[in-house]
């Protein structure tokens, strides 16, 4: 059932979501294919997701050289933009937030490529019936010294491409904390922009403070902030916050929470490890994204099933997540409140009315 119902998606790299075909076909006409360790969708599929599950960051990232190789022309950017939204609204997304790095594609200017991904999010909306709601995020890579002119071009292309909702600093993390790019997020906050940093990687709650510091809205992933909390003794299930964690969650501040991802760089065991359960039922404001369905080899409706069941979440519990991950977007509020009121909760009455406490993960909500 979780298959068909609305969910919502905010934290999805344009890069990390390319059909296995799609990147084979991209690959034979601009000349990469002999470069691919594969060249059938399967075992390609196959060679990338072994690859995100060594539990080591670096390597994970080093998937995505094929990816960035293919995506080197406005046709191709349009094309990958269209089959994501089409294969997100396919799965019931009906919010989503697709992000790339525009100073990685070098054949291209960033306006141009920003402009060719918003022709394929359009094309995708249309191909849906406006099923989905899609919008884009734009990354400077924290190991290059570009973001202040990526933070300027969302400022510049919000105002004639609406889909370009906000600025995010992607790429390795450890040693290239937000506070080293203080002048890009200077200018974020001068000029409004909505900002979500990454914080997944060590050195923990560092790295996390780091980015409310320096104005995240939203958090990358921000795993890593269950090392501060601990489990309550006098209230089963419940959590005892230490301060940085009582910050997020007074404030609300949004943690795009990517369970099979944050599993395979070994941020966490498993997915009965991962902290989204403890931190939904605190009142944290948490979302389950899939950050590269590529790599990790998920869809929205595996990441939530796979939430669903670890933690026999009931239907209540499961709409939060996504209405948590819809009020938290960067889409207009008026945008955010309809898809909320006129989508999500009438779609998901119908569940929380069969739905029974501690049931719903090993039974209804499949």
């Amino acid at each position: 059932m979780l298959r068909a119902v609305p969910k919502a998606l905010l934290h999805d790299h344009l890069d990390g979501g390319l059909r296995p075909a799609t990147v084979i076909e991209l690959a034979d006409e601009c000349g990469w294919l002999a470069n691919l360790p594969a060249d059938e969708p399967d075992a390609l599929q196959a060679w990338f997701t072994r690859g995100a599950e060594t539990r080591d960051i670096l390597q994970y990232l080093a998937t995505f050289e094929h990816t960035i190789a293919v995506l080197q022309t406005a046709e191709a950017l349009e094309r990958v933009a269209f089959e994501a939204v089409s294969d997100l609204a396919a799965d019931g997304v009906v919010y989503a937030e697709l992000r790339f790095a525009p100073e990685l594609h070098d054949a291209l200017t960033p306006e141009e490529a920003v402009e060719a991904v918003c022709a394929g999010l359009r094309r995708g909306e249309a191909d849906a019936g406006a099923a989905i709601s899609a919008h884009l995020i734009c990354c400077a890579m924290r190991t290059a010294n570009r973001s202040v002119e990526i933070a300027r071009l969302v400022d510049a292309m919000r105002l004639f491409e609406p889909q370009v909702v906000g600025f995010d600093l992607a790429g390795a993390e450890t040693g290239y904390p937000p506070s080293m790019h203080a002048e890009a997020l200077a200018f974020a906050r001068q000029r409004h922009l909505n900002v979500t940093l990454h914080a997944s990687e060590p050195p923990d709650l560092e790295l996390i403070d780091d980015a409310i510091e320096h104005g995240a809205h939203r958090i990358g992933h921000g795993v890593r902030l269950a090392r501060d909390t601990v489990p309550d003794p006098d209230q089963p299930g419940g959590l005892r916050l230490g301060p940085l964690a009582r910050h997020v969650l007074d404030r609300r501040i949004h943690l795009e929470l990517a369970p099979t991802c944050n599993v395979q760089i070994g941020a966490v065991a498993s997915i009965a490890d991962h902290p989204i359960g403890p931190f939904l039922r605190a009142g944290f404001s948490v979302g389950v994204n899939t950050d590269n369905r590529l790599m990790s080899g998920v869809s929205p409706s595996s990441e939530l099933i796979a939430v669903a069941e670890a933690f026999e979440l009931t239907a209540a519990e499961v709409e939060q997540l996504v209405v948590n991950a819809v009020e938290a977007g960067f889409a207009p509020y008026e945008e955010r409140r309809r898809i909320v009121d006129d989508v999500v909760r009438p779609a998901y009455a119908a569940l929380r009315v069969a739905d029974s406490p501690g049931a719903a993960g090993a039974a209804g909500l499949r």
